[in-house]
């Protein structure tokens, strides 16, 4: 796949991007794109364009696979993410992470608060920076405003799984990596993650690897 030119006029580097069929390629850490923030949509690309990126977005986001994917994770500077969640995990694992299935959505300049004091810490990962995973401590709840890809308002308030998610992506369009939020000690490979990590908290990651939990 051709590199679109990013110099060029936004609208013209997506259709670039979208030029071939299939999964775009996933932009990793160290890019300038993930870490330069992201200028709200206003309709930059157009109905049919952004309805053709945001599919994009979505097949992309499946092939991964993955459970949300922001905007500058394809090189494109616009405030859009997408997320969705299947969960299949065990439900012991869902109910102590509150991992709920959540249904495809398209994010659209969103902003998050804290609905609430408490927080969650759990390993994490991210499609930018492959291979690896790390504690992170965040907000339990949180309250999600912006729009969807129509310009519908959203004004939600996620819990467990889902809020850290919205988390996730929307701090991508701000420029941060969970690796900003992350406990150090915690980074892990995913087959370390794997052979020692698996039980459904971090609570013996902390223990055993030298770092305090909320």
């Amino acid at each position: 796949m051709e590199i679109p030119d990013r110099r060029a006029p936004l609208a013209e580097r997506v259709e670039q991007l979208l030029a071939t069929e299939g999964p775009l390629p996933i932009v990793a850490a160290g890019d300038p794109v993930l870490r330069g923030g992201t200028e709200p949509y206003e309709g930059q690309l157009g109905p049919t364009l952004l309805a053709r990126f945001v599919e994009a977005l979505r097949v992309t986001m499946h092939a991964a696979p993955g459970v949300g994917l922001a905007a500058p994770q394809v090189g494109v500077a616009l405030r859009i993410a997408v997320i969705e969640d299947p969960a299949p995990v065990p439900e012991e694992v869902r109910q102590v992470r509150g991992r709920d299935p959540q249904p495809f959505r398209v994010l659209v300049n969103p902003a998050y608060e804290p609905a609430g004091t408490g927080l969650a810490a759990f390993f994490e990962g991210c499609l930018s920076v492959p291979g690896y995973q790390a504690v992170v401590a965040r907000a339990a709840r949180v309250r999600l405003t912006g729009q969807d890809e129509h310009g519908r308002a959203l004004d939600e308030v996620f819990d467990g799984w889902p809020a850290r998610i919205v988390q996730h992506e929307t701090d991508h369009l701000d420029g941060t990596l969970y690796l900003d939020r992350a406990e150090p000690r915690s980074l892990s490979t995913h087959q370390a993650a794997a052979e020692h990590w698996a039980q459904p908290t971090p609570e013996r990651a902390a223990r055993v690897l030298g770092f305090d939990l909320p």
